[in-house]
């Protein structure tokens, strides 16, 4: 394992291109289930997804209450058909779990933060644990940050390859039974929690070479052409057009630290309302982040429309926390 947090993750990259000309195209199918909020198992649904070229793939999530698929095709369009409820954020996660796990690029901003290694676990198989720290005011300078309290990524102790990710000291992703696909690392069981509490656990059930001329890349004739180029939206725009709200609750450990003030988030809502990716931009506290990602991660919105069609979103959300009197 290199030593510079940066070579770590420069090293990993190759094993997660999964969109690489190289590969051979193939198919991917996942079981998972989903939990409800006392952790009690609730739908059972499925994961496929098939790759013919960087051009040309399908993802599709089949449950009871739910089915979502999104082709990409040769000519540079997406295509989408959807038919019950919404996904889960937890749902969405698990594709950028399986296939682009590691941190984007605006993470390695050495002018917005700071990498800190930490080996940890039993002393015959430490993981290389890296935490990405952002350079605010409150922890810039700060010393012996706890493990966690920030995005962390902890490799195996003898290759450059996830075993756990976890942010703001409540949202994990364990990642076990690491197998080889094509030359490229993948995790055959997949959990997510919040806390301790198990949000949604996967595990792969079969990974096959796929005729590219395969029907299963057609999209159906009943689903709808999407533009492929996402808006940007300021977070003004955005508030207009929400739905659902679920409240953040207050940290008991920010109201003694006398903590306050707003969380950014930059978020990207689907063509179907719900939010599919989020990420902090900034945080007056650690534990107002992990409030305002739990709270945003189960918002909807109502799609979002350009010239008549539905199209996905980039922008901020803004959630302030203010201490009463």
């Amino acid at each position: 394992m290199p030593k510079d947090p940066r070579d770590v993750f420069a090293a990993a990259a190759p094993f997660y291109d999964f969109n690489s000309p190289s590969l051979k195209p193939w198919h991917l199918k996942v079981t998972y289930q989903l939990y409800d909020e006392k952790g009690a198992p609730t739908e059972q649904g499925s994961y496929e997804y098939w790759w013919a070229s960087p051009q040309v793939y399908r993802s599709t999530w089949t449950r009871p209450s739910a089915t979502h698929t999104d082709w990409h095709t040769g000519d540079g369009k997406q295509v989408t058909q959807v038919t019950g409820e919404r996904l889960s954020y937890f749902e969405y996660k698990l594709q950028s779990a399986l296939f682009s796990p590691l941190p984007k690029g605006a993470d390695f901003d050495p002018a917005k933060f700071r990498l800190e290694r930490e080996d940890y676990g039993p002393k015959d198989a430490k993981m290389s644990c890296i935490m990405i720290v952002p350079l605010m005011h409150q922890f810039g300078s700060t010393k012996n940050i706890h493990l966690g309290l920030f995005p962390t990524y902890c490799f195996d102790p003898q290759i450059p390859v996830l075993r756990s990710s976890s942010a703001f000291g409540t949202v994990s992703t364990l990642f076990d039974r690491l197998t080889k696909i094509q030359n490229h690392f993948m995790a055959k069981e997949i959990r997510f929690y919040e806390g301790e509490r198990e949000m949604l656990s996967a595990t792969i059930t079969s990974a096959t070479t796929l005729n590219p001329t395969d029907p299963a890349l057609t999209p159906s004739q009943t689903a709808n052409t999407v533009t492929v180029n996402r808006a940007q939206l300021a977070a003004g725009v955005v508030v207009g057009s929400l739905i659902k709200k679920q409240q953040p609750i207050y940290p008991q450990d920010a109201k003694d630290a006398h903590a306050s003030g707003t969380v950014v988030l930059q978020a990207t809502i689907g063509i179907d309302g719900g939010v599919h990716e989020l990420r902090v931009v900034s945080t007056p506290w650690p534990s107002l982040a992990a409030s305002a990602l739990w709270a945003v991660s189960h918002w909807e919105y109502k799609p979002y429309l350009l010239e008549g069609s539905p199209v996905e979103v980039e922008t901020t959300i803004n959630v302030i926390y203010t201490l009463g009197p």
